[in-house]
């Protein structure tokens, strides 16, 4: 009965385009796993290229198309660059293309024009730092790479990501580099940390995020968003017995504490100190195996450490537990930079209605 009902579906659905198509361009969204996102868009709406370096398994990507999609925006993805063979496979799976590997060595005339380039680029020691030479003081580092492709390509804007000790790596001298080098090619910059629990995510995930525009521009970042999502939305309810902590360390756990809450994840840190909340702690990809634990006794699964970065169930996890752990703990949370980048895209899209924008600028200015 089931493989009658999916072919009953698969004719409606072809039915539906060719009804469709006779009106409208359609443009498929989203396509993670068994679920699609349809959208219809006239054909003479408006398309934004994008890159996507540093990509992992797409985190800038959803955000994009998503924020693209709020605001009747066709959004296509250019080039997509990772290093990471598990990650590539991950992007395959849940994009239908394979993303370009070494990114050093990509020849930056090469990637194709576009309008927005993303990167979450690694947070390397600069091998030469503090003199203040702007684009010669990060030669041999990856972030080099973003600035050779934005000098050559000239991109209206871009969004980088970063962890949050980017602030106050060696002194402060590191990110002064990268904003004096962005400046330097020409584009107006504004940095700030943002939190993923502020924009709807049960997850404790400071970032910095680095925004550039060719013209001076409104931009502010987004406002918080509260509540977060409940942990009773994220947490699955049949878990394997395979991501239960051994009795052991259950037992040791709860001699230590005892939480204020009926459902929350513990977090223990370097020292052995124990807490727990009602959201979890930042998800790292190099933690100990038992370093976050649902009400002290599991440890999470690949799902739900996928929902923590704001992942739709529709995106496929095809890389067994330990990758999928790293790659979630490598990953953009989706929900904060899609704010980000719904308050940017009015600034590179021309066909936008910037009144809406102008009014909130107003609203924001008369509360200072």
């Amino acid at each position: 009965m089931g493989k009658w009902k999916e072919s009953l579906n698969l004719i409606t659905l072809i039915l539906h385009f060719a009804w469709v198509s006779k009106f409208h361009s359609v443009h498929y969204g989203r396509f993670y796993g068994q679920r699609s996102s349809i959208f219809y868009v006239s054909k003479n709406m408006e398309q934004i290229k994008f890159i996507d370096l540093f990509c992992g398994i797409g985190g800038f990507r959803i955000a994009m198309d998503e924020a693209c999609f709020e605001n009747d925006l066709i959004p296509k993805c250019v080039f997509s660059s990772d290093i990471d063979p598990f990650c590539q496979d991950s992007y395959e799976a849940n994009f239908g293309h394979r993303p370009t590997g070494d990114i050093t060595k990509v020849d930056e005339r090469e990637i194709p024009d576009h309008e927005i380039l993303f990167a979450g680029f690694p947070c390397q020691p600069f091998s030469i730092i503090g003199q203040m030479q702007g684009f010669n003081d990060i030669r041999g580092t990856l972030f080099f790479d973003i600035a050779r492709i934005l000098k050559h390509k000239r991109p209206k804007a871009f969004v980088l990501e970063n962890v949050k000790q980017l602030v106050g790596h060696n002194e402060g001298r590191t990110l002064k580099t990268i904003l004096k080098t962005l400046q330097g090619l020409d584009y107006h910059v504004q940095y700030a940390v943002l939190n993923a629990l502020d924009y709807g995510l049960p997850q404790k995930r400071e970032r910095v995020i680095i925004v550039g525009h060719q013209q001076p521009i409104m931009f502010s970042f987004p406002s918080p968003v509260r509540p977060f999502k409940p942990l009773s939305e994220v947490l699955e309810k049949q878990v394997d017995k395979k991501h239960y902590a051994s009795d052991y360390i259950k037992q040791r756990r709860k001699q230590k504490h005892k939480s204020a809450y009926k459902l929350s994840i513990w977090h223990e840190n370097k020292a052995g100190n124990i807490c727990s909340y009602p959201y979890s702690c930042a998800l790292r990809a190099g933690a100990s195996y038992n370093y976050l634990l649902v009400n002290g006794e599991r440890r999470l699964t690949p799902r739900e450490m996928f929902r923590l970065q704001g992942f739709p169930d529709s995106y496929r996890i095809v890389v067994n537990d330990s990758q999928a752990r790293i790659q979630a703990g490598n990953a953009v949370p989706v929900n904060m930079v899609k704010s980000v980048i719904s308050k940017l895209v009015p600034y590179v899209a021309v066909s936008m209605d910037m009144s809406l924008v102008l009014r909130e600028y107003e609203v924001e200015y008369a509360k200072k």
